[in-house]
């Protein structure tokens, strides 16, 4: 799995691409809690090119959301393609992240 970032405005975004499970949750895990120590943070979670999600890579991302609440933050996610969405759906995850169509469409909502 590769995990690129960028900022645009005040939202600093990590593209995740390929399978995100129990081997490379971690490498998520990581760069997620470079943000979550901050206050008032928000970051996009972009998955155009995540091919795949477990419950390793849900936990992670539940655990993110838990320490961006604390802080006034938000994570959000974009352009999951079918397969992980309906992970997420499955899971019920759907009502804890705001999930948009395109990453363009999540900037200029929460900025």
């Amino acid at each position: 799995m590769e995990i690129t970032q960028e900022k645009k405005g005040n939202v600093n975004i990590l593209k995740v691409k390929g399978r995100l499970d129990a081997s490379t949750s971690g490498k998520l895990e990581e760069a997620l809690q470079e943000f979550t120590s901050k206050d008032k943070m928000r970051v996009l979670v972009d998955c155009q090119d995540l091919d795949y999600i477990s419950s390793a890579g849900l936990r992670v991302l539940l655990a993110a959301a838990k320490e961006f609440q604390k802080r006034s933050g938000k994570i959000f996610l974009s352009a999951l393609n079918a397969n992980v969405k309906q992970v997420f759906e499955i899971s019920g995850f759907t009502s804890i992240f705001p999930i948009y169509e395109t990453s363009e469409a999540a900037i200029n909502d929460v900025s």
